[in-house]
């Protein structure tokens, strides 16, 4: 054990001076990519036994699990860029498909993309066991119920799975995860509705054969370029997010070297939480309780005295306006323009402007993020409120496949196992009678 005394002049500008007060022992902990390694705390001990200091960080609100070359996120300064690319840019050119090419590749395609795209549509042809999986679901399941049940299967249909030894291999397996999951969210649609499947026409593009397969034959203006496009930029602001919960348990379930297909099912699971992927859903519970302009005031006192949730507010991540909102501000009235104006858009619109003028919500840092006004876009183009989650799922299945692929290559890469501090009983013996 270090016993040399505190010296601040001894550290360096990489370094963190840490004086232990109930031993006097002193360390300069490295600093590498603005963080240390927990591990250095384990050399804090009060004894030769001790197991030494852990950090306690509920929700990781500040540990780093990984190091990650996909997405940056200033939080405070509301800026989310993939790749270097910012998402604003992204939004305004880019197509879902060149993106997810992004983020798994590194570098946006040139050539390239034509092969990529074909590659996608060879491969976005559903096995009819998965259809007979979402047959076997009564017709009030939750979608994403059904996308779980659906990927999970995959992994059994796709064995060579659990084969992942060859870099060519997990990419093929990422290709089909991008090409299928679209077309298992239309078939769960297809079904809560009691409507026949859609046949894939991968020859249409990614988005529209997404939208054939999900409205062929309802009254939806689903081959209109705003609503087309309107949907691809809302795949696009949800194809990564960084290390977020669902993102977090993918690389997770990953670290155990578990299928791909598995990895995804988990992180669909963490998903499909009302406080992750289910929060746009929400947003239009809370409009629809609004009801109108007249009661936003109660609600706002509700909400501050703690018996109202504002939901699609606030982000553990932004402390500004999430860019992402910003965007979809824009192309909602392109979206609305075809559909309609969504009946809750005014209550909306009136909410936001009164949050973000109050100090109570100010202070708090609660801006609109990206749940908040893309539920309303959703459901103008025909979809119903339990279809949104697996819209979410099916963008970020892209982000999922880029961090999965990333995991493999880390060489810091270990198996996901987070300490615990216990404090259950001590060591007691189990009565004679027992």
């Amino acid at each position: 054990m270090d016993t040399t005394p505190a010296s601040p002049a001894a550290a360096t500008a990489s370094q963190l001076s840490v004086v232990d007060e109930r031993t006097g022992t002193s360390r300069n902990l490295p600093i590498h990519d603005e963080a240390i390694d927990a591990t250095e705390l384990r050399a804090f001990k009060v004894a030769a036994d001790d197991p030494g200091l852990v950090s306690f960080d509920p929700g990781f609100v500040n540990t780093a699990a990984c190091r990650s070359a996909i997405t940056y996120i200033d939080g405070d300064r509301g800026i989310l860029e993939h790749r270097g690319y910012p998402i604003e840019q992204i939004a305004e050119r880019g197509t879902f498909l060149e993106i997810a090419y992004l983020l798994i590749k590194g570098e946006l395609p040139g050539v390239e993309l034509a092969s990529w795209e074909a590659s996608i549509a060879e491969r976005s042809k559903l096995p009819d066991e998965i259809y007979g999986l979402v047959k076997a679901f009564p017709k009030t399941a939750h979608p994403m119920n059904i996308l779980i049940a659906g990927v999970a299967a995959l992994g059994g249909i796709y064995p060579d799975a659990r084969d992942l030894s060859l870099a060519a291999a997990r990419e093929e397996h990422g290709m089909r995860l991008i090409a299928q999951v679209p077309l298992i969210v239309a078939a769960a649609h297809r079904h809560g509705q009691g409507l026949d499947f859609v046949p894939s026409e991968p020859q249409r593009g990614y988005v529209p054969n997404f939208l054939n397969m999900t409205f062929a034959g309802q009254e939806v203006d689903y081959q209109h370029t705003n609503v087309q496009r309107g949907l691809e930029v809302l795949f696009l602001l949800h194809a990564d997010h960084e290390q977020n919960c669902s993102t977090n348990v993918v690389r997770g379930a990953g670290s155990s070297d578990a299928d791909p297909y598995s990895c995804m099912a988990a992180g669909l699971a963490a998903l499909s939480g009302p406080l992750h992927g289910g929060a746009n859903e929400a947003v239009l519970v809370m409009l629809r309780e609004i009801g109108s302009l007249d009661r936003i005031p109660d609600f706002e006192a509700g909400v501050k005295s703690g018996k109202r949730r504002l939901m699609g507010f606030g982000h553990r991540v932004y402390k500004n306006y999430d860019p992402r909102a910003r965007v979809i501000k824009k192309i909602a009235d392109k979206v609305f323009e075809v559909t309609g104006v969504n009946p809750l858009l005014a209550i909306a619109i009136e909410l936001e402007k009164v949050a973000l003028a109050d100090p109570y919500f100010i202070d708090r840092k609660l801006y609109p993020n990206v749940d908040f006004y893309s539920g309303l876009v959703y459901e103008a183009v025909g979809l119903p409120a339990a279809m949104f989650t697996a819209l979410f799922a099916l963008a970020r299945i892209s982000g999922w496949v880029a961090h999965w692929l990333e995991s493999w290559v880390d060489k810091d890469r270990k198996i996901a196992r987070p300490r615990q501090l216990y404090i259950g009983s001590a060591r007691r013996d189990l009565p004679a009678n027992a």
